[in-house]
């Protein structure tokens, strides 16, 4: 690769070198030619006053023929301009020749180009009235200072209520909490009294079996075995009550239980509500997203603004970039990473190097609101143009006072190109 660029520029530096000697050689012969016209005009004017010296004088007839000799010095001054203009054509023409040569020819230029920028619209998210414009127009903000101020009364009552409905819902959350202890010490408390119930149940059953003992040996009476019979069913209702009410204090919990989930449930969307509340409250202070130059301030103090109305738009200075529209017929030669020279008509054609970003996937028009559709009817071919990103470095967007919608010139050199993208267009085989 190193020998290839050796061979390159040696054959760059002989053309160059050979380009001067015929410029030389040309201007060398025009001059020796220039110089043979002027001696032979020089030769005809001593003939023609030899002449004139030698004539015998004829008496003055009319006045009339005596500024016939009179065009003579304007065709010498004539004769001596010609070549100096031919001289000076031949030396732009050679001028314009070897800057060609030597830095013209590895140029792509284009001229309609112009500086963009990802303006961002200041819009309200919420509606209400102006209190207070904090900014002027072209003035410089940072992230984050505030813009624009509205009346956020009616949103701190919105952001008060939320918040006092959750303390009132939290305070039935803990009144819940009270009635779960309370009925779980009453499932507690019935299962201890269906303990005794059940206890109570075994004792009449053992006196029952005695009284019946008693009764078939004729020891007992009738009477202690019927009030044993009685105890004993007694005894069964109570279980059954006792069951009973173990469920109810069971369902009692469950239900309590229920009501704490619906008011945690409760809580969270008040505390959704108190969040919007609030998020709507922090609108009301609009602020510049990044750093930036106000433009189009179109807001005043007392004006009802409502949501997403337009009232300003902020230029990020630092990050500006052009966006170049080039031929189709340029694209083979322009590639991300090449180094860009712009040149910017609004102060005084001054200089700026930038570096190609990247390239559109698709032409203007593919991505215009009405496409064209060349299917049908009478074709004509028209050269179509291709967006292409150019971006300038941090230092020279600080140093130079760079403005969105600048019309400006650029040119892509493609000797700086990177050296993986030169090898691919030099070998397209190697596919």
């Amino acid at each position: 690769m190193c020998q290839e660029r050796d061979y390159v520029n040696r054959t760059e530096r002989f053309s160059s070198k050979n380009f001067l000697q015929s410029i030389t050689v040309s201007s060398l012969m025009s001059a020796q030619k220039n110089n043979a016209v002027r001696a032979v005009n020089d030769a005809e004017e001593a003939d023609i006053s030899a002449k004139a010296e030698t004539s015998p004088a004829k008496p003055a007839e009319a006045p009339s023929q005596q500024p016939q000799a009179a065009p003579a010095p304007k065709q010498k001054k004539r004769s001596k301009l010609l070549p100096v203009i031919a001289i000076a054509l031949l030396a732009g023409a050679g001028w314009y020749g070897y800057n060609w040569w030597i830095d013209g020819r590895f140029l792509v230029s284009t001229d309609d180009a112009y500086i963009e920028g990802d303006i961002a619209v200041i819009a309200p998210k919420v509606s209400g009235y102006v209190a207070r414009v904090n900014v002027v127009e072209n003035q410089e903000v940072k992230a984050g200072d505030p813009l624009v101020t509205l009346d956020d009364g009616d949103y701190r009552i919105a952001l008060d209520q939320a918040e006092a409905q959750i303390r009132t819902e939290e305070l039935s959350l803990k009144r819940i909490d009270a009635q779960i202890i309370g009925g779980e010490a009453a499932l507690e408390q019935a299962v201890a009294q269906k303990g005794a119930l059940d206890a109570a149940l075994r004792g009449a059953e053992i006196t029952q079996k005695r009284a019946s003992q008693l009764q078939a040996k004729d020891v007992g009476t009738v009477a202690a075995s019927d009030n044993a019979q009685v105890a004993l069913d007694q005894a069964k209702a109570n279980v059954v009550a006792g069951d009973a009410a173990i469920a109810s204090a069971k369902a009692n919990v469950e239900l309590l239980r229920a009501q704490r989930q619906e008011a945690e449930s409760t809580i969270r969307s008040l505390q959704l509500s108190r969040d919007k509340a609030a998020r709507d409250l922090s609108f009301t202070v609009l602020k510049a997203p990044y750093d930036g130059v106000i433009g189009n301030l179109a807001v005043q103090n007392g004006d009802l603004v409502s949501v997403g109305k337009r009232l300003a738009s902020l230029v990020p200075m630092n990050e500006l970039y052009i966006d170049a529209n080039f031929k189709e017929t340029q694209l083979a030669r322009v590639v991300p990473g090449s180094k860009v020279r712009v040149h910017v008509d609004a102060f005084d054609d001054a200089t700026i190097e930038g570096t190609v970003q990247s390239i559109s996937p698709g032409s203007g028009s593919v991505f215009s609101m009405l496409p064209p559709e060349n299917a049908t009817g009478n074709f004509t071919k028209v050269i179509q143009r291709v967006p292409v990103r150019i971006v300038f470095s941090k230092e020279d967007l600080e140093k130079h006072n760079l403005r969105a919608g600048l019309s400006v010139v650029v040119d892509v050199d493609t000797r700086t190109a990177p050296e993986t993208t030169r090898t691919a267009q030099a070998n397209p085989q190697a596919k």
